[in-house]
């Protein structure tokens, strides 16, 4: 190999570096946030599931990783999965006080 070689690969290794750091961690991090919020769930949460279903744990199962929902209309059962971590976080978020 000469020259060349080394100079026409350089392109490609500082796109993958590139979208590595703009695009695969930042999604890893994510991730890692999502699984970590569903392990901490616990009974007496409020929750919003991510088609928006709101409501408070009963119920969590840790064999297969369902939690149990109370809500208006009765008890649901969903995977922890389902459960999103943004709106339920800013459901739980103490309100904010304008002056």
């Amino acid at each position: 190999m000469g020259e060349g070689g080394i100079g026409g690969l350089l392109p490609f290794v500082l796109m993958f570096v590139v979208v590595y750091f703009f695009m695969i961690a930042p999604q890893m991090k994510r991730a890692k946030k999502e699984k970590k919020f569903a392990a901490e769930l616990k009974r007496g949460d409020k929750v919003i599931t991510k088609s928006g279903l709101h409501g408070k744990i009963l119920e969590l199962n840790d064999k297969d990783g369902s939690c149990v929902i109370e809500t208006m209309s009765g008890k649901v059962k969903f995977e922890r999965s389902a459960i999103s971590m943004e709106m339920s976080t800013k459901l739980n978020a103490p309100a904010v006080v304008k002056k």
